[in-house]
């Protein structure tokens, strides 16, 4: 019960870092300057974040640096997808593979490829929240681009198997939170050195809404380092449904404190991602 604790813990987090998101996006714009700027101050407040976690202390060892590598990878090619599929894709199609590809990908090796079981509650819970995944979807006018749904739904999820190899890893590494500073800090380098070459055009606003950045950083480090640690003692075939359903359901509610109040199919989806989380923790 524990680790379904955290992941609750979790899901509040990333509930709090779509209203810094989209905060810092309202008062600065969605161009690319703008995001890797986002980018770059997100990941130096998680830098510091995790660094006090970590009791002030730097890890490394070789395996802990290849993984963060590939979490790195991972997350940069992710970003860039991410804009690419924005300019083709509508945003609450956009919203649904990014967020069934976290749950699916992660759901499927977990019993492929690490050793895990099926059960009803895990069946109940993954069905339950891809159905309300798929009641929230619009209807829009942007045409294509499924090739980067693709690389949205991949990528997201990869982000799922690479913490659970790093998890299950006998090899010798670092903490949870030494694991995430260092990834944190090789993201951070190549966000800035991005940010740096671009240097045009001036962001306007930065000044009044960087804080939005920082908060968004301290709340997603927070949020992956207790998905991190949930990892030890549940499989990913149950977690990553908990968390896909969770951040829905907060979300959601956090909509009732914006001007933009959720419709009545975001509040049937709430409903049935709830009743999925049920059936995980029941049966």
């Amino acid at each position: 019960m524990t680790g379904y604790l955290m992941l609750a813990a979790a899901d509040g987090l990333i509930g709090c870092q779509f209203l810094f998101n989209s905060g810092f996006i309202r008062r600065t714009g969605d161009s690319f300057r703008n995001a890797l700027c986002f980018n770059t101050l997100s990941y130096l407040a998680a830098c510091v974040l995790l660094f006090i976690v970590n009791g002030f202390r730097f890890e490394f060892t070789l395996f802990t640096f290849l993984m963060s590598l590939w979490s790195a990878a991972n997350g940069l090619v992710l970003t860039f997808c991410s804009a690419k599929a924005l300019m083709k894709i509508d945003l609450s199609l956009y919203s649904v593979f990014m967020m069934l590809g976290g749950m699916a990908v992660p759901f499927a090796g977990g019993l492929l490829f690490f050793g895990e079981k099926l059960t009803l509650g895990k069946a109940l819970c993954f069905a339950a929240t891809a159905a309300a995944l798929f009641l929230t979807v619009g209807k829009g006018e942007k045409k294509g681009g499924w090739y980067w749904y693709a690389g949205l739904f991949t990528l997201n999820g990869m982000n799922g198997i690479i913490s659970k190899i790093f998890t299950d890893s006998s090899q010798p590494k670092a903490s949870a939170a030494g694991y995430s500073l260092l990834t944190s800090i090789i993201i951070l380098c190549v966000s800035a050195a991005a940010l740096f070459i671009t240097r045009r055009p001036r962001i306007n606003g930065l000044k009044r809404s960087f804080y939005f950045a920082f908060g968004h950083g301290v709340c997603s480090s927070g949020a992956n380092l207790l998905i991190l640690k949930a990892l030890v003692g549940l499989p990913a075939s149950a977690q990553y449904p908990f968390i896909t359903g969770g951040s829905m359901i907060v979300s959601t509610l956090i909509g009732f404190l914006t001007p933009q109040k959720p419709n009545r199919r975001e509040v049937i989806s709430v409903v049935v991602s709830f009743a999925g989380i049920l059936a995980l923790l029941l049966l």
